[in-house]
């Protein structure tokens, strides 16, 4: 098993016919992902890609049976895309696209609450790498040979230090179950505990690694539920250990204003309640590796 996606899942792209959503959808079909088609308005009855092309999701769910979509539309419009979606009945909406106002985002989120819990999208992003259970499927712009199947989850506000900890897990024979990018925005659509709470209940998950940054209570929240709630070993690191109290670092929730909101004092958080620590970006996949190396029934090697 895997959480959120495998080769399966049938996938829309909205923003099919676009530069970057032709390039990325490319990356997608050829990793073994199941992109059944796109939607661009104004372009339906088209193909793409040798993909049927339609002018609305609800359009494209009705014809392909598609429970999941990938939006990779310009920010202006991708409130109401994703609100498309979760009207047509996609699962999974998963949002690449960076710079999304934070006033649209809360809109987002007030509309997802309109549906049943049973019946409501679940949503991934904005501005994050997207989700990958590797070797099966990807929905996002991550460099996919860098995965190798296995199983520990990772899930990650930083795209790039998500990439690093999947390359020097393979280095180590280290393998993925599945990877979540849940982005660095303020106002995101699904958090840290969201996460791990799905890997908790994963049986093909032995261990999770989770990568923090400095910046609002995400990850001292997600430390508390570990405590709590799980008994799989996470394994946590939190980037920004060098920035400057008050100032924006990249990422939008990259911005340290109140205590606990520190790279030094989130990981502190993170001892405290019984996560394993990594010391520096260049060890994470070293820590992962003698965290599960210490439980020998588990089987975290990645699968050749």
């Amino acid at each position: 098993m895997s959480i959120l996606l495998d080769e399966k899942t049938p996938v829309l792209i909205q923003g099919f016919t676009g530069d970057k959503g032709t390039f990325h959808a490319k990356e997608m079909i050829a990793y073994g992902t199941d992109v059944v088609g796109g939607v661009t308005p104004g372009k339906g009855g088209t193909t793409h890609l040798g993909r049927p092309v339609f002018n609305t999701v609800k359009e494209a769910v009705s014809a392909t049976g598609a429970t999941a979509s990938l939006l990779l539309v310009p920010a202006p419009y991708c409130a109401d895309a994703i609100m498309e979606a979760a009207d047509a009945g996609i699962q999974l909406v998963v949002t690449i696209t960076d710079g999304v106002p934070a006033q649209d985002m809360m809109t987002v989120k007030r509309y997802l609450w309109r549906y049943a819990k049973e019946r409501r999208t679940r949503l991934i992003g904005p501005n994050c790498a997207g989700v990958i259970s590797a070797g099966k499927a990807m929905m996002g712009i991550m460099p996919g040979h860098i995965y190798k199947r296995g199983r520990v989850g990772v899930v990650t506000r930083s795209g790039t230090l998500g990439y690093e900890a999947a390359s020097q897990m393979s280095a180590l024979d280290v393998g993925i179950s599945t990877s979540v990018g849940i982005g660095g925005d303020p106002i995101n659509g699904s958090s840290f505990v969201d996460m791990l709470a799905l890997f908790e209940q994963d049986p093909e998950t032995d261990a999770v690694m989770m990568i923090g940054e400095i910046g609002g209570p995400q990850e001292a929240d997600a430390a508390t539920f570990v405590k709590q709630q799980m008994k799989k070993p996470v394994i946590g690191y939190v980037a920004g250990l060098t920035a400057p109290k008050g100032r924006r670092m990249g990422h939008a929730g990259a911005i340290i204003s109140a205590f606990g909101d520190t790279a030094a004092e989130k990981a502190e958080i993170m001892r405290s309640a019984g996560l394993i620590v990594a010391p520096s970006p260049s060890e994470l996949g070293a820590t992962v590796a003698q965290a599960v190396a210490k439980d020998p029934p588990r089987r975290a090697m990645a699968k050749r």
